[in-house]
């Protein structure tokens, strides 16, 4: 008979009905690293992804911050500004591309991707329909992880780099189109808003997001009478709403579309998709019957454009004229206000860093924060955006799959 049989415990036995200290998650330990801001060599990009401000923060929290000599005088900030909070003034770009974190606001240029090391963490814009098929390459080649803003998620789902540009987008754009509405050269000669009695201009804006509200609150503001266009009543009643104002709306139809362009003083198209790739809404043919000296501005030319005579301009020739209407097509209208919008950016960027730093790494930041994890389209080498694969007849993994390894 052996000892239990007796109704007695080995010492062994009895050592495993004593209580037994939890095993807790270890709490991970803040990282440290250096970020790269190379000055923005895109056309007419004048915007900063960190201020001043946002550096200090991150230089108190012992991270490196390298700057590009004269990468914030686009912004009205000197390297004086950043010298001060701490930051490392550098000659080179190459210095700041190698840094473990590289943060632009536009997409690396092929050429830049050539000082920049292996295994190095990027942030920018993307800007997909400018881009080819050589960048995603080479940017795989170099076993990147890189992250578009426009991917970025937050925890609602909604994407908070893009609502903020969107916000300063509507808002400019209004500003823009009064600019050139009341010229004698390129417009009507005519104010947005009326006085007592004449009539005010005719706004029309397609679209019902950030972009479209802010643009919708601004014209108003100024006395502009505006109608809004969406394909979705939901989104027209909510944009109703946030205004505070029963402004004319319609759903998306060709007719109405063309009636209401026909004698419309300025044509606003904000109408984006997730696909990339802006619907084209407005046909030459309605262009054509536009009174002459009327204004489009075509926000969605990010993604194409809404309509079918918009085409790219800079900054330097920011206008053209087709069918005697004016067409301001910039894909970076934000860039007009380049101290506003780097502040805004980087009130979202800044935060995202210190994150990074508390999961311990961009690895551990990836596994544990969805939102952000969107926003990658390339792993470690890999490509993982689907869409970005079809465009350009690349191969894609999944990025769940990949970080699954990773745990």
């Amino acid at each position: 008979m052996n000892d239990k049989s007796k109704g007695f415990l080995k010492l062994s036995d009895v050592e495993q009905l004593m209580p037994q200290e939890e095993t807790l998650e270890s709490i991970p330990k803040k990282s440290r690293f250096s970020i790269g801001i190379p000055k923005e060599t895109s056309r007419n990009e004048n915007r900063i992804s960190l201020v001043p401000e946002a550096v200090k923060i991150l230089v108190d929290n012992n991270h490196k911050v390298l700057i590009e000599d004269g990468a914030g005088i686009g912004s009205n900030f000197s390297n004086e500004d950043y010298a001060a909070v701490g930051a490392n003034i550098v000659d080179y770009t190459a210095e700041t591309y190698n840094c473990d974190i590289i943060i632009k606001v536009s997409p690396p240029l092929e050429e830049d991707l050539e000082v920049m090391g292996k295994h190095k963490v990027i942030l920018s814009s993307l800007f997909l329909p400018n881009s080819k098929k050589s960048f995603f390459t080479k940017l795989m080649s170099q076993k990147s992880i890189a992250i578009a803003y426009e991917y970025i998620q937050d925890k609602s789902g909604a994407l908070p780099v893009m609502k903020s540009i969107s916000e300063i987008v509507g808002n400019t754009s209004v500003l823009l189109a009064a600019q050139y509405l009341r010229s004698i050269e390129f417009g009507k000669g005519k104010l947005l808003g009326g006085i007592p009695g004449i009539s005010p201009a005719q706004v029309v804006i397609i679209g019902s997001g950030t972009v479209a509200q802010f643009a919708a609150r601004t014209a108003l503001g100024m006395g502009a009478s505006v109608k809004v266009f969406d394909s979705s009543v939901n989104k027209l009643r909510r944009i109703q709403k946030n205004l505070g104002y029963s402004i004319a709306t319609s759903t998306l139809h060709s007719e109405s579309i063309k009636a209401a362009i026909k004698n419309a003083d300025v044509v606003i198209s904000a109408k984006f998709t997730d696909l990339g790739i802006s619907p084209c809404l407005v046909t030459e043919d309605m262009v054509k019957q536009m009174e002459h000296g009327s204004v489009i501005i075509d926000v969605s030319i990010d993604q194409g454009g809404c309509f079918e005579t918009s085409r790219l301009t800079t900054h330097d020739n920011p206008i053209f004229e087709k069918h005697g209407v004016t067409h301001y097509c910039v894909p970076n209208i934000a860039s007009c206000v380049p101290n506003t919008a780097s502040f805004s950016l980087s009130n979202i960027i800044a935060p995202m860093l210190l994150q990074i730093s508390e999961f311990g790494g961009i690895e551990q930041m990836l596994k544990h924060d969805e939102g952000f994890r969107k926003g990658v389209y390339i792993y470690n080498g890999a490509l993982t955006n689907n869409h970005i694969g079809d465009m350009f007849g690349l191969p894609s993994r999944d990025l769940e799959l990949l970080l699954a390894a990773f745990r």
